[in-house]
């Protein structure tokens, strides 16, 4: 089969291709994306579409890379074809910022690319990656850490800002888009730092991916069914995982989720490891992080028992603390301890505290709209008995309540082990007291035995504890 036909058949069974798209050409004026503007320009009659090319000069190659852009330029005005072309400074940026410069040569490639579409309404970005590309991609990633996001290696479409990013040569290797190009009488520039080992990726495709095709041809080929297979696969058990996360992890409140052992032990290992993924998709804005296998097995290692307590810190703040056959991912603020020491409480408001629980205190005649949140519960008091001003703090050695139905104060270390409160939430759980620092709450667990749930003729006031979403 042709290279065309292979294309074209790939853009069909993927859906990459609909008539009236306007599509973007990613243009380096190599041989690869030259073959994709070359097979593009015959076919967009045929297909419907309208074409553009954008192509960036990075200036890390001085008149070298000048000389690609106006090759590029040339050739899209000889052929009709709208060309959107910049100079980005990438040796000033590396510079300025550091890091990495063929991360920062894409961060900018791309930032320009999206900015062209937003502007001219073109919704596909096409570029020029083929199946060597993705020999390469599963082989580095399996060099770096093995995980399934790694191995999928590269979609054939995914999301891009102001549309989708497609790439129709999957499907082909290099040496077909070489064959393509000579075929057609095609003329394209060669890239010397393709040629150098500096880079990850050429080390692979000079010295890994040629014994590889030694032992067989198709490798590539190969590579591309493998990555199509895991990709649907991995689709369809993240389908599955979605469904049984709410069944074995439950939202706290903001940055704050528990989930149950017991339960998550049930869902098969495959499950397992996906629904830790969507939990960190959801702590984490950086997919990076979300992503770690690291961060995933230490997750897993924790869920392997519920006999005792244990606490690992994960990246930017969190921790997961085991306690009770749970787990309670948490926000750990810098300044939590300060600001949970001691709250003075406003009668007749509100007042929000930590763990999701707010509480109002005020006159019993008052009408109080609540919010029906998962826990709420009312409680009558009378001034005569509890000092005003109440506080809000956190706990202090030898705290102790009086309990309904017992003889003597409970300590309140001990009442935390009976509710199973998590040992790692107990210094800074909630505490409600008076003027005499008196304990008239452990709030959201228990209330002092002089509080009622009936309002009774000496009661002047009324609490109200709820616990937000």
């Amino acid at each position: 089969m042709s290279l065309e036909m292979k294309v074209l058949k790939f853009i069909t069974e993927q859906q990459l291709v609909e008539k009236g798209d306007r599509l973007l050409i990613a243009c380096s004026g190599g041989i690869d994306s030259m073959g994709l503007v070359h097979f593009f320009i015959k076919h967009r009659h045929i297909l419907k579409i309208k074409l553009f090319v954008a192509h960036v000069d990075h200036m890390l190659r001085g008149e070298t890379s000048a000389e690609d852009r106006r090759f590029v330029e040339n050739f899209c005005e000889k052929h009709g074809v709208p060309i959107f072309s910049t100079a980005i400074p990438i040796p000033q940026l590396l510079e300025q910022e550091g890091g990495n410069s063929q991360a920062l040569c894409r961060r900018e490639r791309y930032a320009f690319f999206a900015e062209i579409m937003q502007k001219h309404h073109i919704n596909k970005l096409v570029t020029a990656h083929h199946a060597d590309d993705q020999l390469e991609s599963i082989l580095m990633a399996l060099a770096r850490a093995g995980t399934i996001s790694g191995m999928k290696g590269i979609s054939s479409i995914r999301e891009f800002p102001f549309g989708k990013l497609i790439r129709p040569f999957l499907m082909v290797t290099k040496q077909e888009i070489r064959e393509y190009i000579e075929e057609n009488g095609g003329e394209y520039r060669e890239d010397a730092s393709n040629a150098k080992d500096d880079y990850t990726r050429n080390r692979f495709r000079h010295h890994i991916v040629p014994l590889l095709k030694k032992e067989n041809p198709n490798v590539s080929s190969h590579a591309v069914q493998f990555t199509e297979a895991l990709q649907q696969d991995d689709e369809f058990l993240n389908v599955l995982a979605l469904k049984r996360f709410p069944y074995v992890v439950k939202k706290n409140y903001k940055d704050s989720y528990t989930l149950e052992i017991t339960l998550f032990e049930k869902e098969p290992v495959a499950l397992q490891r996906r629904i830790i993924l969507i939990l960190l998709n959801y702590l984490y804005n950086n997919s990076t992080i979300a992503q770690g296998s690291a961060l995933t097995s230490s997750i897993m290692d924790l869920c392997k028992s519920i006999e005792g307590s244990a606490t690992i810190h994960l990246p930017e703040q969190f921790i997961a603390n085991r306690s009770y056959g749970k787990i309670v991912f948490e926000k750990q603020s810098e300044d939590r301890e300060d600001t949970l020491l001691t709250h003075k409480v406003s009668i007749n408001q509100w007042t929000p505290l930590q763990n999701g629980i707010r509480l109002y205190i005020g006159e019993a005649s008052n009408v109080v709209n609540t919010q029906q949140q998962i826990f709420s519960k009312k409680y009558y008091l009378s001034s005569k008995i509890f000092t005003k001003p109440f506080f809000v703090r956190t706990r202090k050695d030898g705290d102790r309540i009086w309990l309904k139905g017992m003889t003597e104060q409970k300590r309140l270390s001990r009442l935390f082990i009976d509710e199973k409160i998590p040992l790692i939430e107990r210094d800074t759980w909630p505490i409600l007291v008076d003027a005499n620092d008196e304990v008239m709450a452990v709030l959201g667990v228990r209330v002092n035995k002089n509080l009622s749930k009936t309002k009774r003729s000496a009661d002047d006031l009324i609490m109200i504890i709820e616990r937000e979403n």
